[in-house]
């Protein structure tokens, strides 16, 4: 059988692409785990949430904005689209776990992230004239953090929500079952081509299935199943693995969870410490972002210890005599860039959906009906041209406006874990590591700048400077 297209990828973005195409009649056939092992969506607290995510870097940025917008279009369709699930999947329980989000800025990380990110998402909240409401630090019923790390500022956001990500997934795998669509629990080798059309693609099991379309969206290994397409291979914005741990617990007796999401601004390269309730006692616990010279399968006991720290320290003492019931290991796909590789990839017939990095479950709805729309020649209201996959790298920060970020966040892992450097060392520090980061930059190309995560672990990785640099010399 030819299908009309084929999805690789079983996480929510793969997965809402092949839903959303079936549901318009169209033969899909998905590939993918669909025990989906350290896979980001899995791993993920799934807060359907945009203005919570907002920093100073985001806003700088024309691509940042244009991020910003697509998670605020995004956000309108998830009550559709949760019913939609709902009607193919046969499955009546409701995605929502938590209803809300209230944002703490505390005294544990940096002035010159915590501080400025907070700010940058209050502006946000006023521009878009969403309604927020600032709450004072002692009304925050759940949070009993230590007084050296406790709350001096927070709002609630009321209507940015989290979903239970494994009820979604399964959701996602019932509902293309019912539009007629065929899972295939394995995974893709490579894509097939015939000169310059996309054919199919090879399974591990050495299996050839032919389709019309093949849509890749396997995140942090998407550019795998394109070996052998070096033409357009080297021209694409390299993945790297954004490797990050989440923990699930269990509330001793009696112990009520929270109602909705808390979290910090995002810091450290990271989405913020949160905890979002998944049902009467299990609360998840998040995340850690680490980038990876390849995507990670096991959790180290460092971060899983420094989670549980921020967790306990900052959001609520009573969690040190909660039970552990999962730790999770997720990859997010980061591109070199830091935006999005979302469109056609030159062959006919071939498309890639990957890079989303924090966003991909949020996004998957708008994500779905973009590439659908695409495939089927309609056409979308939002242009999302500037991130077509073959692409020279977009800018974000100026070159000095990025080492001088780049320091700031590792400055600012340093204060969350609480490091305790005299005053007359802080400019020390600074000089050396600008000085380093300047010189790395200016080694990898003229002009190319990578955003700040991917400074910090080129510095700390040969073989991301390498990637880094194979790809500025295709552009140059």
């Amino acid at each position: 059988m030819i299908h009309d297209v084929i999805v690789v990828g079983s996480g929510a973005v793969g997965a809402s692409i092949a839903f959303e195409l079936a549901s318009r009649g169209l033969s899909v056939c998905r590939v993918g785990e669909t025990a989906r092992r350290h896979s980001a969506s899995r791993a993920a607290g799934a807060m359907n949430g945009c203005f919570g995510e907002v920093t100073r870097s985001l806003l700088a940025s024309e691509h940042g904005r244009l991020k910003l917008a697509m998670d605020i279009h995004a956000k309108g369709l998830w009550a559709q689209w949760s019913e939609r699930l709902t009607r193919a999947s046969g499955n009546t329980a409701g995605l929502l776990s938590a209803c809300g989000t209230h944002v703490i800025l505390n005294s544990a990380g940096m002035a010159d992230i915590d501080s400025v990110n907070y700010a940058a998402i209050e502006q946000a909240l006023r521009d878009y004239q969403t309604f927020y409401t600032p709450v004072a630090p002692g009304e925050l019923d759940w949070v009993r953090a230590n007084d050296l790390v406790r709350p001096m500022q927070a709002l609630l956001i009321p209507d940015e929500n989290a979903i239970d990500a494994h009820l979604l997934l399964d959701k996602l795998d019932a509902a293309l079952l019912g539009c007629g669509g065929e899972i295939i629990d394995g995974n893709a080798r490579r894509v097939l081509s015939e000169g310059w059309s996309a054919t199919g693609v090879a399974l591990e099991d050495g299996r050839h299935l032919p389709a019309r379309h093949v849509v890749v969206a396997a995140g942090v290994h998407s550019l795998d199943l394109l070996d052998g397409l070096e033409e357009i291979q080297r021209h694409i914005p390299p993945l790297f693995a954004g490797y990050g741990v989440s923990i699930l617990l269990r509330l001793r007796p009696g112990q009520k969870s929270p109602q909705t999401v808390i979290r910090t601004p995002n810091r450290a390269f990271a989405c913020g410490l949160h905890c979002v309730p998944r049902g009467d006692d299990l609360l998840y616990i998040g995340a850690t972002n680490i980038l990876a010279e390849q995507p990670r399968r096991h959790a180290q006991v460092s971060d899983v210890q420094f989670l549980l720290d921020c967790a306990v320290d900052q959001l609520n003492l009573d969690l040190h005599d909660a039970a552990i019931v999962d730790i999770q290991v997720g990859n997010r796909p980061i591109a070199a860039d830091g935006f999005p590789l979302i469109g056609a990839c030159d062959y006919d017939g071939l498309w890639l959906v990957t890079g989303t990095y924090r966003d991909g479950l949020h996004q998957s709805p708008l994500l779905a009906s973009w590439i659908a729309d695409r495939i089927e020649g309609l056409d979308h209201s939002l242009d999302l041209s500037c991130f077509t996959p073959l692409r020279a790298p977009l800018a974000g920060l100026p070159r000095d406006e990025t080492v001088a970020e780049t320091v700031r966040q590792m400055f600012a892992t340093g204060y969350e874990y609480r490091w305790n450097i005299k005053p007359y060392w802080m400019p020390l520090l600074d000089q050396g590591m600008s000085e380093n980061y300047t010189r790395l930059i200016t080694s990898l190309h003229p002009r190319h700048t990578p955003p700040p995560e991917l400074v910090a672990f080129s510095w700390l990785y040969r073989s991301m400077y390498e990637r880094l640099a194979r790809y500025y010399e295709a552009w140059s």
